[in-house]
């Protein structure tokens, strides 16, 4: 199975795409702090860049990445759902 995503931290919540994801495809994906292999089913396509989540999300929890939080979810995220502007928004405002 190729590598299709990369998380950097084990604490985070959500992976970067280093290709593109099709819908119910089963990836996997690497913790960058540690080379630990984990997979996801992709419950979404996610595009290159862009972010699935590794684990569920609720509504108003904080999404990690590098290990720190980078925004607020405005809705639950489900495992292996796109993460992007549609379901999270910064906590800066």
């Amino acid at each position: 199975m190729a590598t299709k995503f990369l998380a950097h931290k084990m604490e985070d919540s959500v992976g970067v795409a280093t290709n593109d994801i099709s819908k119910n495809e089963e990836i996997e994906g690497v913790y960058m702090d540690n080379n630990k292999k984990t997979t996801v089913k992709a419950v979404d396509d996610i595009v290159l860049g862009h972010k699935i989540a590794l684990k569920d999300i609720k509504k108003d929890d904080r999404v990690v990445e590098y290990g720190e939080p980078i925004g607020k979810a405005t809705q639950d995220i489900k495992k292996g759902e796109h993460v992007h502007t549609h379901n999270i928004k910064t906590m800066r405002w």
